[in-house]
């Protein structure tokens, strides 16, 4: 009881890394308004979870997963 499991931890922190890395360098590099950084965001979100397979859903898209 208590214990910290260090491989879950290790990875989340290798995420979040990650993560904020690219958030620097889409800031660093992006030369448009607010509003199209939104509509990006919104396209890739659509994209990712209603166009793009996902490998470890067997190809199927995140959205075929939780409405099936």
């Amino acid at each position: 009881m208590g214990r910290v499991n260090y491989i879950e931890r290790n990875l989340i922190e290798k995420w979040f890394h990650s993560l904020k890395m690219r958030i620097d360098r889409f800031h660093n590099s992006w030369v448009g308004s607010r509003a199209s950084a939104r509509k990006w965001f919104e396209q890739f979100v659509y994209y990712y979870n209603r166009q793009r397979p996902h490998q470890a859903l067997d190809g199927k898209t995140p959205i075929e997963e939780v409405q099936n």
